[in-house]
């Protein structure tokens, strides 16, 4: 099979060029077992080289609520309050503790995200 790690840029594009002349390989031939091996040296090079850090609490409401299609007002129907759904989104308030556990719950967004520290805005 004769496949090597992926160190460097160039160790990257010629991986990629390699999976796509493979692309559409069946599986379990020795084609398909290149293709797989190659996706998954190419998928830990990219998390090592360009990590995407996790969103903030609030960037995580808000893209879930892009995901769902939600509104403020159904955070304010979710949290029992239209200013502080407001405030929150604004970073003008903090989330608690019982909104991190609602939100999680009933939303889907991870707990570990919610419970991050983030700035809030302070100015008026």
């Amino acid at each position: 099979m004769d496949i090597t790690p992926i160190r460097t840029d160039a160790d990257h594009e010629a991986a990629l060029r390699e999976i796509e002349a493979l692309w559409g390989a069946a599986e379990s031939t020795p084609e398909g077992d290149r293709l797989d091996v190659l996706a998954t040296l190419v998928e830990a090079y990219e998390d090592k080289r360009w990590p995407i850090a996790d969103p903030d609490p609030i960037a995580a409401i808000e893209a879930a609520m892009a995901h769902d299609g939600r509104t403020r007002a159904d955070l304010a129907a979710l949290i029992g309050s239209k200013s502080r759904a407001s405030e929150i989104l604004r970073r003008k308030r903090a989330l608690t503790l019982p909104m991190i556990r609602l939100i999680a719950r009933e939303w889907q967004v991870p707990e570990r995200l919610l419970v991050r520290e983030y700035a809030l805005d302070r100015s008026a």
